[in-house]
């Protein structure tokens, strides 16, 4: 749950939910962390949590939401998960490898 946009009624910069926002995780993953929706964690706390010596955690999903109380007109663009970032086009989506 990144901050609030900067921006009102125009594209915002880009946002940096790994330095900015919450985490949280769902399931057995939320509980076992205690990074979940009730408890929410900075994402280095989250990295942190899931620094267990276990196997690497796996981005299976990823949700871009609102809540409820406003309507929300808007897009994304540049969604970057580690090394990939998706570029969304009006022909479909771009991906590109970043350092």
């Amino acid at each position: 749950m990144p901050d609030a946009s900067p921006a009102v009624n125009k594209w915002s910069p880009y946002l940096d939910a790994a330095k900015t926002g919450v985490w949280y995780l769902t399931g057995s993953a939320g509980t076992a962390t205690g990074c979940n929706l009730t408890t929410t964690c900075a994402f280095k706390d989250l990295k942190s949590a899931l620094d267990d010596g276990g196997a690497r955690p796996t981005v299976y999903t990823a949700a871009v939401a609102k809540g409820r109380d406003r309507m929300w007109i808007g897009a994304v663009d540049g969604l970057r998960i580690n090394g990939t970032v998706y570029d969304f086009e009006a022909d479909g989506v771009r991906t590109r490898r970043v350092g």
